[in-house]
């Protein structure tokens, strides 16, 4: 079989073409407001600098909860369960760094709220555990599941309590912040 040499250098130097192209519109669409800023897209994941996987859970009301609709606000994603008592211990700490920061400005992100999930598999124990502690924040979500909950399985928790904190943008700037580590990264924020 013969193969035409020109129309092989032919085929292959469109091909380049088309790639320097590609590559050139590719970098012109990644430039912001500022022609030398060039934006890199951030990758899912769990790790600190990613971007936060999404939840969508039902919350108290039974109406599904998107944590994405809190963009533009810091968010600690807040696992766990009115059984567990170290949980129970800890909100104190997150309902006081709640009312000190709520209508804080941040460097990415203006104010701080709190999106609990919880492991319980017992909705009046939920409910009445909100109450009791004082959780004011309104994002509380929960499939009721227990250790099976669908959310706690994708950010891959083990133990609780346990949570995330995430920028404006969505994302993960700290985890498993406790005590005064909460209000001490969120300080670190601040404009």
């Amino acid at each position: 079989m013969k193969i035409n040499t020109m129309k092989l250098f032919q085929v292959s130097a469109i091909l380049v073409l088309v790639a320097i192209a590609t590559l050139s519109f590719t970098k012109e669409l990644a430039k912001s407001e500022n022609p030398n800023t060039v934006i890199e897209p951030v990758k899912q994941g769990l790790n600190i600098g990613d971007q936060a996987p999404d939840i969508v859970m039902n919350g108290l009301d039974g109406r599904p909860i998107q944590l994405s609709n809190l963009r533009g606000k810091m968010v600690l994603i807040d696992f766990w369960a009115a059984w567990c008592g170290p949980c129970r211990g800890e909100n104190p700490n997150v309902v006081n760094t709640y009312k000190e920061y709520k209508d804080k400005k941040f460097k990415n992100g203006n104010g701080f709220t709190v999106f609990g999930v919880s492991l319980d598999n017992n909705k009046d124990k939920w409910k009445a555990a909100i109450k009791k502690d004082g959780l004011l924040w309104k994002n509380h979500v929960s499939d009721l599941k227990g250790w099976n909950n669908a959310a706690a399985a994708r950010y891959g928790i083990r133990g609780i309590p346990a949570s995330v904190l995430i920028n404006g943008d969505g994302i993960i700037i700290g985890k498993n912040l406790r005590g005064t580590q909460l209000p001490n990264a969120l300080k670190k924020q601040l404009k």
